[in-house]
């Protein structure tokens, strides 16, 4: 039956308790999405910090990602998540302190820096933390359950897509900006009792040489392997040209759609319908043909970018960011799955964080959208990366034989 197929994986016990740490986390990010980008569109009234906010978050995460890489290969990736989801705790409680205690508002304009010192831990608590948070999956479930497993991961994420950044813009309307950071806190050590039941996991790389050591043997090992290359090149240019529209989606509520927080929560939550029934699909069809299937993903999603950024219509918009929502999980499943099944277990972790550190890289493409923002407006900034991106796929799927026939 098509539904023991979809949701196979999770008659794995240690799956099911991976899963439910990775959705308590994935709800208090989705939450922080909304929350972090319209409060500091609310203090500062500027696309351009919107965008340093971004690139705070890139540095960090972009650096130190290829160490968590390394991290991932050499201890048990159960620890190094306990600790990350801990300090995003931390991090959550400071920032409703931060509220509650009225240092951050929009009448202490000058109050913006704490969101960008969040900004910062955060991006180095992801950039430690994502590469064993990805790879572990392999560990735990079976080589014929890995599209599965990942699909079913994504499609858990998408759920709360849906749900949370709208629940998020409502508490804000109604209780505050505060309200949401207690309730994120209170995920991320949930997710931590779920995490804490996992296995240790074993070491992959040689412990006896140093982690430089093993960064620069990762780096060796994709630069010879054209495959996981191509598939790490032409996902960095999607994310690159697609994402910078997440961060800037409060310019659009504002100036573009004439809305507040609940309709900038109720167009990602839309979004994330799109993208939930996606990762449906993906997590139900046989793992073949996945490099087309990822170059037909990123021309969706930029044709469906590309007509969202020149509504001004509300109904026109929620449509155009559901087709937004599902180019985007077909890149992010796909992409994840393709690496993952193509890398050597060697090198899993260090390869990984290469995906993440492409989510980094992202950040700057965030920061220059932000200052394109400000010059020439937020339809053509976000609009013209989107058409840009269209080109890009139109070539792959015309002139890479080898993107094509990925299995």
């Amino acid at each position: 039956m098509p539904s023991l197929r979809t949701f196979s994986s999770l008659k794995n016990t240690v799956y099911r308790f991976y899963y439910g740490g990775i959705l308590c986390q994935m709800a208090a990010m989705n939450m922080q999405m909304v929350t972090r980008s319209y409060l500091t569109y609310d203090v500062t009234d500027s696309a351009s910090i919107l965008g340093a906010m971004a690139l705070a978050h890139a540095v960090p995460m972009t650096v130190l990602s290829l160490f968590g890489g390394v991290m991932a290969d050499r201890m048990p990736k159960k620890y190094t998540l306990i600790v990350g989801l801990v300090g995003s705790a931390a991090v959550a409680l400071g920032m409703a302190l931060a509220l509650a205690f009225d240092y951050l508002s929009a009448e202490r304009v000058s109050s913006w820096w704490v969101l960008i010192v969040a900004s910062v831990v955060q991006g180095i608590i992801m950039g430690l933390m994502m590469p064993s948070r990805q790879s572990i999956i392999a560990e735990i479930v079976s080589v014929d359950q890995l599209m599965n497993a990942i699909a079913l991961n994504t499609f858990g994420m998408n759920v709360l897509r849906f749900l949370m950044p709208a629940l998020a813009g409502v508490i804000i309307d109604t209780y505050g900006y505060e309200t949401v950071y207690y309730i994120m806190t209170g995920l991320y050590v949930i997710s931590v009792v779920f995490i804490g039941f996992l296995p240790l996991t074993r070491a992959r790389s040689r412990s006896d040489v140093s982690a430089l050591a093993d960064l620069k043997d990762g780096l060796r090992y994709v630069r010879r392997e054209p495959t996981i290359l191509l598939i790490l090149g032409f996902t960095l240019v999607i994310i690159v040209l697609s994402r910078p529209y997440q961060f800037l989606l409060p310019v659009f509520t504002v100036d573009i759609l004439k809305a507040g927080a609940t309709e900038m929560g109720i167009l990602m939550s839309v979004a994330g319908i799109g993208a939930m029934l996606g990762s449906l699909v993906l997590a139900s069809i046989p793992g073949k043909k996945r490099g087309i299937l990822l170059i037909i993903s990123g021309l969706m999603l930029s044709l469906a970018l590309a007509s969202f950024s020149f509504s001004e219509k509300w109904i026109l918009s929620l449509t155009l960011i559901a087709f937004v929502g599902l180019g985007d999980t077909g890149r992010v499943t796909l992409a994840n799955t393709l690496v993952q099944y193509y890398v050597d277990d060697k090198y899993r972790g260090r390869v990984m964080s290469l995906l993440m550190m492409e989510f980094g890289i992202m950040s700057f493409g965030v920061f220059f959208a932000g200052l394109m923002t400000d010059a020439i407006g937020v339809q053509w900034s976000i609009g013209g990366l989107a058409i840009l991106l269209c080109l890009v796929c139109i070539g792959a799927l015309a002139f890479s034989q080898r993107l094509r026939k990925l299995e």
